[in-house]
This record gives C-alpha cells, structure tokens and sequence, in this order.
C-alpha cells in the first residue's frame, strides 16, 4: 500500500494517532466497522488496517480479531539469567505461560550434543505458551535432562518460572551460554501456538543455558516470538560481571 496516497493513508493517520493512547490489548475496528466510518469500501478498510499491522501498531490474533499492541524490549545478554518471566517484568510488561505439554522423553541427538549428555538420556520435552499483556507471543519447546528435575510436571503445577524451578529444585545457577536469534517464515506449528497466520515472519530464538556455578548446560531452547510483541535486543561483549 503506498501509505502517502488514497483514502486509506487518511485512515491510517486518524487510527495511528488514536490507537497510540489505548492500552495494550484494545480490541480494534474491524474492517466493515472503519469502511461504514469512513465511508469507504471494504479494499480501503483492509489495506489501512494491514499498514498498522506492517507498522507493528496492532496485531491480528487468529480466530480473536485485532488489536492495539505495545512492542517490548527483549533483553539478550551473556551471563544474563535466562528467564522469558524476569526479562518481561524487567521491561515492564506483564507475562504468563501456560504450559501445553511437559512429556518425558528420549532426547533427540542434537538436544544430547547441546547439554552434553549420552545419547539416549531420557530427559523431559517442555511446550509452552507466553502471553505478554495477556497477548500471544510467544510459543517454544525447552529440553532438560530428567535427572535434573524430576519432579518437573509437579513444580510447574506450583511455579509458572522454570528458572526458579532450576535454582530452587536443582539447586543451579542458571544464565545465558549462547543465543542465535533469526526472523524466520513462523512454521504452522508455532503459527498455531502464536495466533498468527503460517509464514508472518517471528523471531526464531535458539538458546542453551548453563549452569553459572560450574558451566555445565542445563536447557536447550527453541523459541518462536512474534515479531509485533517483542523487540530482540542483543548486548554483545562481556556480561555484566566482566
């Protein structure tokens, strides 16, 4: 859409200025509520409310609607506690996951090679949901090794954070070893578990995490974020105690 021309580039200017004072989570006009306001047809309507999607003002939630969203900064850094909960707050925001499956497993081979442990270790596979705002954004899967915490389905029953299950049931210091992060097609899967639709483009985040007492890998995770929720920011160098 060429956002300086038309009647959509009016509505965009006239929902932009409005939506910029609503809270996070506002539902938002549907497409036949902005034509019948402004008087124009359903193809102007969808073209505005697109451009405030690609502007990240707003994020369409499958089968939900439309709505206001605030981006928040996602902090990545070596040595830094890797908690999606702590890191959230920290920023300002409000989280909550739910967990979707927490299955006890052989762990794949590339899971096994991450965290170091022999082939064939069985280990638990973790699937989980994070609302930001009570949004989706973001939808991932965490391998630990069983022996770790086996008592983990029980603890998620009573504590929403896996890093304080890690430090208080294992006994373990966990923090950032290494984080790839990509913005990649989101797969049908992750699209499912995010409310967006297969090929939005999501943050692909890919961590281990160690423990900080004596270095050895604690969890292996693969994390899709949508891309109008959180803003990746990377702090290269050394962590914050070198």
């Amino acid at each position: 859409m060429n956002s300086e021309k038309g009647p959509s580039a009016r509505i965009v200017r006239v929902l932009a200025d409005e939506l910029a004072g609503l809270p996070s989570g506002t539902r938002v006009a549907s497409e036949a509520e902005v034509g019948r306001r402004f008087g124009v047809g359903r193809a102007a309507a969808r073209a505005a409310l697109g451009e405030l999607e690609r502007r990240m003002l707003v994020s369409r939630i499958q089968g939900l609607g439309t709505f206001t969203r605030r981006r928040v900064d996602y902090l990545v850094a070596p040595g830094r506690a890797p908690s999606w909960s702590r890191t959230l707050r920290e920023a300002g925001a409000s989280p909550r996951t739910v967990v979707l499956a927490c299955d006890d497993v052989p762990l794949p081979d590339d899971v096994t090679a991450a965290l170091e442990v022999p082939a064939g270790t069985r280990g638990f596979r973790l699937v989980r949901r994070s609302h930001i705002d009570e949004m989706p954004a973001a939808w991932g899967v965490e391998w630990l090794a069983h022996e770790l915490v086996p008592e983990l389905p029980a603890a998620l029953r009573l504590e929403e954070s896996l890093d304080t299950i890690l430090r208080e049931s294992a006994s373990t210091h966990p923090e950032r070893a290494w984080t790839r992060a990509s913005m990649e097609p989101a797969p049908e899967e992750a699209s499912d578990g995010l409310g967006c639709r297969p090929g939005d483009p999501a943050w692909l985040m890919v961590s281990l995490a160690r423990d900080g007492a004596d270095g050895r890998p604690l969890l292996f995770t693969e994390r899709w974020v949508r891309a109008d929720a959180v803003r990746v920011v990377l702090e290269l160098g050394q962590g914050r105690d070198g």
